[in-house]
């Protein structure tokens, strides 16, 4: 799954030792979709590979990132994670695509109207 849309800000780093032993390693950012309602996502990278992806981007940047979205109960609740995986930049519309060369050709095609 992918979501689109504005890096709104990048969260601190968190790290921690899990229990089995293992070095672990966090960082949330939250996208504005621009979407009427409910436009903010928290989107979490977990790893060191991850969060090393996040560091090229800055705040107002037009991103895609791809993500894995699941759920998990503890005690009768459910809790959904959103799990970055992939983040790329969007490219920022320049315009219409047509340029006047263009049009003189459409005007000058010898069409009757």
């Amino acid at each position: 799954m992918e979501i689109i849309g504005t890096l709104k800000i990048k969260l601190a780093v968190e790290s921690g030792v899990s229990k089995a032993g293992k070095d672990w390693k966090k960082q949330t950012i939250v996208l504005d979709t621009n979407a009427e309602y409910n436009n903010l996502v928290a989107i979490s990278f977990f790893g060191d590979d991850k969060v090393a992806m996040i560091d090229g981007f800055s705040e107002g940047t037009d991103l895609k990132v791809g993500v894995n979205v699941s759920s998990s109960e503890w005690n009768g609740r459910y809790f959904n994670n959103i799990d970055g995986w992939r983040i790329d930049a969007v490219a920022q519309a320049t315009g219409s695509s047509s340029s006047n060369e263009d049009n003189d050709e459409i005007l000058d095609s010898g069409l009757p109207f």
